[in-house]
């Protein structure tokens, strides 16, 4: 059997970005105490399946139990991003662009603006980008007038911060 040939680095984890808002820590600090509630419920549903018979072939029982070791898992996963979870705070300094920041671009005479904000609550299609994309790493620490260069693909496209809020 050959083994597939895999690139260094390409399947690595990524580290894991902490930085969130209050209302995101809010919505996880909400959905882990819905977790938390129906565990006991779900925890009893193992149970009584448990006692209809043979555990390798009661597929019901299979399918309750990994239920409730992926609702456990969401748990940790909630529990460890509260733990290591940094607030972005909004910043009065608009200045220069910081991570909270509401940034209006100007590209080809087309405006769009965008939120930055920690990978976890991106949505590009919403104005909501990572600190850490491209575009989101080339605004930062940048001021209001300042040309901007974004490799996308294989092409260089230059954007022009044109407000800071």
């Amino acid at each position: 059997m050959q083994i597939p040939f895999r690139k260094p680095g390409k399947y690595m984890l990524t580290k894991e970005d902490p930085c969130i808002t209050q209302k995101k820590i809010d919505e996880l600090t909400t959905k882990l105490a819905k977790l938390k509630a129906s565990c006991p419920a779900q925890i009893e549903e193992v149970r009584r399946l448990s006692l209809t018979g043979d555990f390798s072939e009661n597929h019901a029982y299979q399918m309750a139990k990994g239920k409730l070791r992926g609702m456990n898992q969401r748990i940790l996963e909630l529990e460890h991003t509260l733990k290591n979870a940094q607030i972005i705070k909004p910043n009065k300094n608009n200045n220069t662009v910081q991570i909270g920041h509401i940034v209006t671009l100007e590209h080809d005479d087309s405006v769009k603006s965008y939120q930055i904000l920690g990978s976890a609550e991106t949505n590009p299609s919403k104005g909501t980008i990572s600190y850490q994309s491209p575009l989101g790493s080339a605004m930062m620490n940048k001021k209001v007038g300042d040309i901007i260069q974004v490799k996308l693909a294989d092409k260089i496209v230059e954007y022009k911060i044109v407000m800071i809020e």
